[in-house]
């Protein structure tokens, strides 16, 4: 004889219940390093304009306003990302001409 109806239920349901618990999961730290990536690009980006522009530039609150824009905007995300991986270790004169596309959006 086979198990109770009952108990295959709950073995289907516990199943689904772990599969959907995996996704979850999986989507959750898909997000968590898009996060990281996105303060880190921030606050390079933020940090190269005040070194390169703007002495008295205020980092945090250029850094929160793009972190919050890349949080809520994956385009903006994106545009933080290629600013800062264009800059890289340009000097200030040559990001200021390779990057500006890049860059344009990102910091003023």
């Amino acid at each position: 004889m086979g198990k109770p109806k009952k108990v295959k239920k709950m073995g289907v349901i516990t199943g689904v219940l772990a599969a959907v618990i995996g996704i979850v999961s999986v989507v959750a730290g898909t997000s968590s390093c898009d996060s990281v990536d996105a303060a880190f690009d921030c606050q390079a980006v933020c940090s190269r304009y005040r070194d390169c522009y703007d002495s008295t530039y205020d980092v945090g609150k250029c850094r929160d306003n793009c972190r919050t824009n890349a949080d809520n905007d994956a385009a903006k995300r994106q545009k933080a990302d290629d600013c800062e991986a264009c800059i890289g270790d340009k000097s200030c004169l040559s990001a200021t001409f390779s990057c500006a596309a890049a860059c344009a959006g990102v910091v003023p």
